[in-house]
């Protein structure tokens, strides 16, 4: 990172932003190959190297290691003039402390690989920002849509992005388990999944809601809860709740609970 003259510093890009990731892993690979493309300079460290100059002679330094060394990172490197930010969706900028300039950049964007990220980050996804401006240029570069989510707020911002993504593939695994009972492929069900993302996107959740308990039918619901093995009737059931306290809106009448 240093100059011969021991300072810290890169050639400017098209742009004249010049970006330093810590943390060479799948979100950092993504956000510098995608930086790159929009025409940002790119330094990625490499890891177990030195950091003390990282935020010299950069505008950004983007900190994308693992949540729980973020902090230690932070405080590890030294005072420069560059913005110094994360790339966490549940932490605050409190994790920045000693550095003046903070920001927050949290892709909410599934991030399998460096290269498929890359292309995910280009492709008009959802940023949570916070802090410096140069978190809402980062995200106009890329051609991504912003929203400011406060400290106190990123917990409930990242657990309900846990929810969308990681929750629903685990609920795919569950469609997978109860198909392949009776051999039938997983693959059947995904246009119907996807279908219903597309009404909720069409619609809202509320409108898109099919199925037994929407329409508050109660012998499919107990011909269901009969059939499914115990071990995946906990599930079921929980799910039905929360249809019917969707259901059960300001608009909405009451839907009897399926085990009752």
């Amino acid at each position: 990172m240093a100059n011969s003259d021991g300072s810290a510093a890169m050639n400017r890009s098209d742009t004249g932003r010049a970006v330093r990731i810590i943390g060479p892993g799948r979100a950092g690979g993504a956000f510098a190959t995608a930086l790159r493309s929009v025409g940002w300079s790119v330094e990625l460290v490499e890891r177990h190297a030195p950091v003390g100059d990282a935020a010299v002679g950069v505008d950004l330094l983007l900190i994308t290691t693992p949540d729980a060394v973020i902090a230690d990172v932070a405080a590890a490197v030294d005072s420069g003039d560059a913005v110094v930010a994360h790339a966490a969706g549940s932490l605050g900028l409190d994790v920045l402390t000693g550095h003046s300039r903070v920001a927050a950049v949290h892709p909410l964007i599934s991030l399998p690989d460096a290269e498929i990220g890359a292309e995910r980050l280009l492709a008009k996804g959802w940023f949570a920002i916070a802090g410096d401006p140069i978190a809402a240029e980062l995200v106009a570069d890329v051609g991504g849509r912003a929203v400011t989510v406060a400290d106190e707020d990123r917990a409930i911002y990242h657990g309900a992005a846990s929810i969308a993504a990681g929750h629903v593939v685990a609920l795919l695994g569950q469609v997978e388990r109860l198909a392949a009972s009776i051999g039938v492929p997983l693959d059947a069900y995904l246009d119907l999944a996807q279908g219903a993302l597309d009404n909720v996107r069409a619609l809202g959740p509320r409108a898109a809601l099919t199925g037994p308990a929407a329409r508050d039918d109660q012998a499919t619901i107990e011909r269901h809860r009969l059939a499914l093995p115990a071990d995946e009737l906990a599930t079921y059931e929980r799910l039905c709740t929360e249809a019917r306290r969707l259901m059960t809106g300001p608009e909405g009448g009451q839907i009897p609970d399926p085990a009752s």
